[in-house]
């Protein structure tokens, strides 16, 4: 399966396109899921009002910072981020940037809105990863094992066959959102499903990174590797301390602050 055009009908952005669809998405699920926890009207839609333009800023920024030699020539093209090159960590800095400030204002409970967003935001991954494979990105080391060289294992990229860890991706975040999902209304207390997120997300990122062959390095370290590493070591130990260790309380449910 080699990489196809990103061009739908030769003028549309795949990856553009696919990105709409996965904000479209969200923008149901949250409100749906707001409205059963019996949060105001229209929270969903606030959330990503608020939560959607810094995630999409957060990770365009984070992507030029680690591969500034791209667009140091030609700063502007730091711009097009509908090409290309959108950091997943610096989206989710951006959109909790985004949902702290919404609880601010609108005086909610921020561990309740990130536990709205938490199954929303890994399913718009794994749309996102598909947005990769249009672009002709985000996939791993060569296959050089001819009875290895077929779809799902390996894509053809680059003049050679790869592994297609973009696909690899998009699977664990499809089957995080579906335990998510089942999980929200069983979740105890208040960020739960949250820290849930960080750990499932950053158990598989911190081994499929290890696989490809276009991660954002500083120096010899794999920046989005060693991150995934921390924050499931970080959210496993939050998530033992809060529902084992400490005296437990029922999440709040009207996400009041």
């Amino acid at each position: 399966m080699a990489f196809m055009s990103n061009k739908l009908f030769g003028v549309i952005s795949i990856y553009g396109l696919l990105i709409a669809c996965a904000i479209l998405l969200a923008v149901f699920l949250c409100q749906r899921e707001a409205r059963r926890r019996g949060l105001p009207e229209d929270t969903g839609l606030d959330m990503a009002l608020w939560a959607v333009p810094l995630a999409v800023l957060g990770a365009r920024i984070y992507y030029v910072v680690f591969r500034w030699e791209l667009y140091a020539s030609e700063p502007v093209k730091a711009l097009y981020f509908w090409q290309g090159g959108l950091a997943i960590y610096g989206g989710v800095i951006g959109g909790f940037i985004g949902l702290l400030l919404l609880s601010k204002r609108r005086k909610l409970s921020l561990l309740t809105l990130l536990d709205i967003a938490a199954p929303v935001v890994i399913l718009g991954q794994a749309i996102g990863r598909w947005g990769n494979f249009f672009n002709g990105e985000a996939y791993g080391s060569p296959v050089t094992d001819p009875s290895w060289q077929f779809f799902p294992i390996a894509v053809y990229a680059d003049g050679g066959w790869r592994l297609a860890t973009f696909f690899y991706e998009s699977c664990w975040d499809l089957l995080g959102f579906v335990l998510l999902w089942l999980y929200r209304k069983k979740a105890r207390r208040a960020g739960n499903i949250f820290f849930c997120y960080l750990a499932w997300y950053g158990a598989g990122r911190s081994v499929i990174e290890g696989l490809r062959a276009d991660s954002l390095m500083w120096g010899p370290l794999r920046v989005s590797q060693a991150l995934s590493v921390a924050l499931c070591a970080g959210s496993l130990a939050v998530l033992l301390y809060r529902n084992i260790l400490s005296p437990r309380r029922p999440a709040k449910q009207n996400g009041c602050g």
